[in-house]
């Protein structure tokens, strides 16, 4: 395994300015990429979509993200602060303060709930579940071993607020919204990211089990997480597939599903043959969710 010091870190701060001290705590460029899947929600909802929804829905899930990240590292101060491999975090490194992350979460609190209101009575009402999912990821490792499938459904949420924004405001029954979700869409985000989290974690694996934190590679080790992330990968490519022919879609979702299995087995192999590349597996991870949700779209758009 590597020498924890040196392993990589995307929450790393390697400025002393505060402005991108802040974009390391909430992870921008994750937030960005995350968002395409709400797009997806709206897309396949069946319900008209309008600037104010995708305006809406875009604050609501940069509100949720930079809230619960930035809470994120205020609840783990401890725990970071103690593992080598995160000394250099913004709360930790001092780059930022308590009194920032906070304001962080307080604001980002406050764009989630304000959009979802804004966008109607049961976005509103769902609002807190999802919330709560997020903000509470945290103490999952503290718990059981499987705080990646706690994070794949942080962020398989993601499509479930994007159907709710478009669906809520002309539905009549909460029946009406639910069955307006694309579920298999939000089955195939929640494995895919399970699975290269359970990659990712295989850095912490030393770290984890001598402070007992629950993470799939300390329970089972790296091989047992790679077969696991296999696992969950193919669920997702499973999920993404049988999604193709539920909604309707056709050549460009099945092409950008086959691309995005293709390099799910590529970070398999690469983790796989040399744990060096956990980094670049996991920065695949960026291309493999914009493949997906922009191949659907796409094809949305197009009127397919």
């Amino acid at each position: 395994m590597i020498d924890s010091r040196s392993r990589w870190d995307p929450g790393r701060v390697y400025s002393a300015n505060k402005l991108r001290a802040v974009m390391r705590l909430i992870r921008i460029e994750h937030t960005i990429f995350s968002l395409p899947f709400a797009y997806v929600g709206i897309a396949l909802s069946g319900y008209a979509c309008t600037p104010k929804i995708v305006l809406l829905s875009t604050l609501a899930v940069f509100g949720l993200r930079s809230a619960s990240m930035a809470f994120n590292n205020i609840a783990d101060f401890e725990i970071d602060r103690k593992n080598p491999r995160t000394s250099a975090r913004p709360l930790i490194s001092g780059a930022l303060s308590f009194k920032d992350a906070w304001t962080v979460v307080a604001i980002g609190s406050l764009f989630y709930f304000l959009s979802a209101l804004l966008l109607n009575l049961y976005a509103f009402a769902f609002s807190p579940i999802l919330y709560v999912i997020a903000m509470s990821y945290p103490y999952a490792k503290r718990m059981h071993p499987f705080p990646h499938i706690h994070l794949g459904l942080a962020l398989g949420f993601v499509v479930f607020g994007g159907a709710v924004a478009a669906s809520g405001g002309m539905a009549h029954s909460f029946y009406e919204v639910i069955i307006s979700v694309p579920w298999l869409y939000l089955l195939g985000v929640t494995f895919w990211v399970a699975g290269f989290d359970t990659i990712y974690s295989i850095m912490d694996l030393e770290f984890d089990r001598k402070e007992g934190l629950g993470s799939i590679p300390a329970l089972i080790g790296p091989k047992g997480a790679v077969f696991a992330s296999s696992l969950f990968y193919a669920l997702s490519i499973l999920s993404f597939s049988l999604a193709i022919h539920s909604y309707a879609l056709g050549m460009i979702s099945t092409a950008s599903t086959f691309f995005s299995a293709f390099l799910m087995l590529m970070q398999i192999i690469l983790v796989a043959s040399n744990s060096e590349k956990i980094p670049l597996a996991f920065n695949l991870n960026l291309v493999v969710g914009v493949i997906v949700s922009v191949g659907v779209l796409i094809e949305k758009a197009m009127g397919t």
